[in-house]
C-alpha cells in the first residue's frame, strides 16, 4: 500500500499538471461592470425606450361623426368604412421607422371597434363587414404580417355603457373587455389607459390597480400606459414635448390619475424617485386626434421640431396618424410620415464622430473604454473610474481624424447606459474649446441641435452625475439638413 506521503506528491503532481494545461486559470479576472443605480427598467421598459417612435391610430365612431369626443349615443349603423386595409396602416407606421403601433379599440363613447360578449355597442351592430367585422383582429394581424409590434387602448370612460357610474358593474365590464383583448388576439406590447374624463361626467371609481395586476397576469411582458404608470407615464401634455429636465426616476404616489396639473411632477422629474416610470410623448399629426376633412398633417419641420423635443430629451415619442372615413390613412398623411421617417434616417444614418479617437478623464478599466461610445451597440459603454469626478465632474473627449473639418455638424446625440439608471444631472458641450450646448438630465437620449453648423476638430462633454459615475452608451456628431437649428 502506498504511503501517504507518496499519495500527497502525486496528488500535488496531477493538479499541477491540470493547472498548467489551463492557463486560463491563472489569467487576471475581468473587470466587473459598476453596481446599478436604482430603480432600473425592466426588460419590457428597455425594449419600449428603444423603440423611440412609435404610432397610434385614432380610428372610430368619431371618425363618421366628425367629432374628437363622441356621446355614446351613435348610431352603430354609422360606422360602414368601405376600405379598411389595417395593412396600409401597418405600412404608414413602418414609414416613420415605427416598431409598435397602438389600436385606439374603445373611445369614450364606448362603441367597440372588435364583437365584444359584453356589449351591444360594437362592430357586430354595424353594416361594416355585414356585422361580421372585428379591427381589432385586422389590425394585429397586419401589424404581425409587417413586422411591427400590437399595442391597444381601452378607455376608462365610457359615455354610451349604463353600468358607468356604478362602481362594481362597470368595473367588472371593463375587467371583462381587458380579458377579451389580452386573450383572443396574441401579444400585446402595450396597453394604453387613457385618463381624460369630462369635467360634468358621472362620478366613477376606476379599480386601476386590480386592472393593472389582471394585465400583468394575462400577459407578463406587456408595458402599461397610464397617467403615473406603471410602466410608462403621461408626459404631461399632447404637443408631443417633454421639459428639459427629464427623468425616467419618480415617485409614483405623488401623482393621482387623471388629475389636472400632472405636468409639474412630469416636467420636472424627480431624480430621487424609487419607481421607474419613463415618459411617453403623444401627438397627432393632424390638429386632432381623429380625422377630419378639413384638417391636414403638421409640416416636416413641426415633425422634426417634436422629435427633438421627445425622443431627444428621454422620451418615446407616440405619434397618431387618424384613418379616414373610408379606413384608409390619407395619401398625404402617408407622404408625410415617409418624409419624417426618411429625413430622421438621413440626420442620423451617419456618426460624424465615426473614426474619432475617444479618451475619457478616466476608465474603469476592462470593457469600459471611452472607445465603447462610438462602437453602435446598446451593450457596451464608457465607465470612469469611480472616485474621478465626484468633485469636480467627468469629461469625455472626441479627436476628429483630420479632415474632418470638411464635415460639419449641428447636432449632438448623448446616451447613457439605462440599462443600470439614470445619472446624468447636468452636462456641457464644448467644441475646440468653446461651449456649444449644456442641459440638465440625459437619460436613453439627449440631442442638441446647435445655432449654427460648425467643423471644430475636438468635441469635450462634460458630465455631472449623481449616485455613482455616468454610463455613456453612446455619442454622435450629426448634420441635420431639414430644419433651421435652434439651441435645445
Amino acid at each position: 500500500m502506498a504511503s501517504p506521503l507518496l499519495c500527497l506528491a502525486a496528488a500535488a503532481a496531477l493538479a499541477a499538471a491540470l493547472l498548467a494545461s489551463t492557463p486560463e486559470a491563472w489569467r487576471p479576472a475581468a473587470t466587473p461592470p459598476p453596481l446599478p443605480v436604482l430603480p432600473i427598467p425592466s426588460a419590457p421598459q428597455l425594449k419600449w425606450q428603444r423603440r423611440e417612435v412609435i404610432m397610434f391610430f385614432h380610428f372610430g365612431m368619431n371618425t363618421f361623426t366628425d367629432s374628437e369626443w363622441g356621446t355614446g349615443a351613435e348610431d352603430p349603423s354609422l360606422f360602414r368604412p368601405a376600405a379598411l386595409d389595417a395593412a396600409q396602416w401597418v405600412g404608414a407606421a413602418r414609414a416613420a421607422g415605427a416598431s409598435l403601433a397602438i389600436l385606439v379599440a374603445k373611445h369614450h363613447d364606448g362603441f367597440c371597434l372588435w364583437p365584444s360578449a359584453y356589449t351591444d355597442h360594437s362592430v357586430r351592430a354595424s353594416p361594416w363587414r355585414a356585422g361580421r367585422g372585428d379591427v381589432v383582429r385586422e389590425f394585429v394581424r397586419a401589424a404581425r404580417a409587417g413586422g411591427v409590434d400590437a399595442g391597444l387602448y381601452l378607455s376608462p370612460w365610457d359615455r354610451h355603457d349604463a353600468r358607468y357610474g356604478k362602481e362594481v358593474a362597470y368595473n367588472e365590464y371593463y375587467e371583462a373587455q381587458l380579458h377579451e383583448l389580452l386573450t383572443g388576439y396574441g401579444s400585446v406590447s402595450e396597453i394604453w389607459f387613457d385618463g381624460a374624463k369630462g369635467k360634468n361626467a358621472t362620478n366613477m371609481t376606476y379599480h386601476f390597480q386590480e386592472w393593472f395586476q389582471t394585465v400583468k397576469q394575462l400577459q407578463r411582458s406587456i408595458n402599461i400606459f397610464s397617467d403615473d404608470g406603471p410602466d410608462v407615464r403621461w408626459v404631461g401634455d399632447e404637443k408631443g414635448f417633454a421639459g428639459t429636465t427629464c427623468w425616467s426616476t419618480v415617485n409614483r404616489s405623488m401623482i393621482t390619475i387623471g388629475e389636472a396639473g400632472i405636468e409639474k411632477y412630469l416636467n420636472e422629474g424627480d431624480p430621487r424617485g424609487r419607481d421607474w416610470v419613463p415618459p411617453e410623448c403623444d401627438v397627432s399629426i393632424r390638429p386632432g386626434w381623429f380625422w377630419h376633412k378639413n384638417e391636414t398633417a403638421k409640416p416636416l419641420s413641426q415633425l422634426l421640431e417634436i422629435y427633438y423635443n421627445s425622443v431627444g430629451r428621454n422620451c418615446v415619442l407616440l405619434l397618431n396618424a387618424p384613418p379616414n372615413s373610408t379606413g384608409l390613412v390619407e395619401d398625404a398623411d402617408v407622404a408625410r410620415l415617409r418624409e419624417f421617417g426618411s429625413a430622421v434616417a438621413t440626420i442620423f444614418g451617419t456618426n460624424l464622430a465615426a473614426g474619432s479617437a475617444a479618451r475619457g478623464s478616466s476608465e474603469r478599466g476592462g470593457g469600459f473604454a471611452a472607445r465603447n461610445v462610438l462602437d453602435g451597440r446598446d451593450d457596451t459603454y464608457w465607465a470612469p473610474a469611480a472616485e474621478d469626478g465626484r468633485r469636480n465632474g467627468y469629461w469625455i473627449e472626441l479627436r476628429r481624424p483630420p479632415g474632418s473639418a470638411g464635415r460639419p455638424f449641428n447636432v449632438v446625440r448623448i446616451q447613457e447606459h439605462v440599462a443600470l439608471g439614470q445619472r446624468v444631472e447636468r452636462h456641457a458641450v464644448y467644441v475646440d474649446g468653446a461651449p456649444v450646448a449644456n442641459g440638465t438630465t440625459v437619460g436613453h437620449k439627449r440631442l442638441h441641435r446647435l445655432p449654427c453648423a460648425v467643423a471644430g476638430g475636438t468635441v469635450r462633454i462634460w458630465i455631472a452625475a449623481r449616485r455613482g459615475p455616468p454610463l455613456l452608451s453612446a455619442v454622435g456628431l450629426h448634420h441635420d439638413p431639414f430644419v433651421e437649428a435652434d439651441s435645445s
